[in-house]
C-alpha cells in the first residue's frame, strides 16, 4: 500500500474562484496592455527606475509573497538619510495613480501567479502580524486581494476595526455572488474615486501603532506568519494601499 500523505492547505473559496480569478485577470491584462505600457513609461520618466513597488506582504496562511505596484513615491531624504513621510514623497504622477487605482493594475500579475486574488482581503504589512485577533486571523485562510469588502465600504477612510471586521465577514460568507457584488462595486468606486485618500498618513494610523496605543496584548503569532521588516521602499509607515 501507498504511505497516505498529507494534501497541502488550499485557500477557501467556491468552485470556480481561482478558474474564474485566472480567466479575468489573462483578459484584463491582454486588454490592458497598451494602458499599462503607458503608465510604465510615465512613471519611468517622471520617478526613473525601478517603475515597479515591490513589497513583502502575507498571503495565505500568512506566507510573505512579493506584491507589485506601480511607483508613486520618490526617494528623497532629509539631512541624516532618512526618507521623507509619504506624503512628502508621493508625486503629481503618484497621487493620479492612487486616486484612480491604477498604480494597482500590475497586481493581475500578482493573481496569475496564484500570489492573490481579485477578490479578498487586501495584504497588509507584515510586521502587523502579530498585532491581529484570532477573528481577524480568518483572513490567512484565502489569497489577499485587489479588491474586497472592506474597500468598497470605505477603502482606506474606514477605521482597523471594521475594516479587519469586513474581512472576517468576506471569508466567513464565500460565495461568487458576494464576489461579483464587490467587482461591481469596485468599478463604481474607482470611477467615482469615493473613500481614497492618496496620502493616507492623512486618514489612517498604523496598525501596530494604535494597538499598542490601545494596550492591546499582542496574540502569539503562530509558526508560519513570523513578522518581517518593511521594505525600505514603503517609507517610514503605511503600505501603499
Amino acid at each position: 500500500m501507498m504511505p497516505k500523505t498529507d494534501k497541502p492547505p488550499t485557500p477557501r473559496g467556491y468552485p470556480g474562484k481561482r478558474l474564474l480569478d485566472v480567466l479575468l485577470a489573462g483578459l484584463a491584462l491582454v486588454v490592458l496592455a497598451p494602458l499599462l505600457a503607458g503608465l510604465a513609461l510615465a512613471v519611468w520618466f517622471s520617478l526613473g527606475r525601478p517603475v515597479f513597488f515591490r513589497q513583502e506582504r502575507p498571503g495565505f496562511q500568512g506566507r510573505p509573497f512579493r506584491i507589485v505596484k506601480f511607483r508613486t513615491m520618490n526617494d528623497a531624504r532629509d539631512a541624516q538619510g532618512n526618507l521623507l513621510p509619504d506624503g512628502q514623497r508621493l508625486t503629481r504622477l503618484g497621487r493620479f495613480l492612487r486616486r484612480t487605482s491604477l498604480d494597482e493594475l500590475p497586481e493581475l500579475w500578482n493573481v496569475l501567479r496564484g500570489d492573490m486574488s481579485l477578490v479578498g482581503p487586501r495584504p497588509l504589512l507584515m510586521r502587523y502580524l502579530p498585532y491581529f485577533r484570532p477573528r481577524e486571523r480568518l483572513r490567512f485562510e484565502v489569497r489577499p486581494g485587489i479588491t474586497g469588502l472592506a474597500q468598497v465600504s470605505g477603502r482606506n477612510c474606514v477605521g482597523w476595526d471594521q475594516r479587519l471586521e469586513l474581512d472576517a465577514q468576506y471569508v466567513e460568507n464565500l460565495s461568487l455572488a458576494q464576489d461579483l457584488r464587490v467587482l461591481w462595486r469596485t468599478v463604481a468606486a474607482v470611477v467615482k474615486r469615493e473613500g481614497v485618500s492618496p496620502d493616507a498618513d492623512l486618514v489612517e494610523t498604523c496598525l501596530d501603532e494604535e494597538r499598542r496605543a490601545s494596550a492591546l496584548p499582542a496574540v502569539e503569532t503562530p509558526p508560519g506568519l513570523e513578522s518581517a521588516p518593511a521594505a525600505q521602499d514603503s517609507g517610514p509607515g503605511r503600505p501603499q494601499r
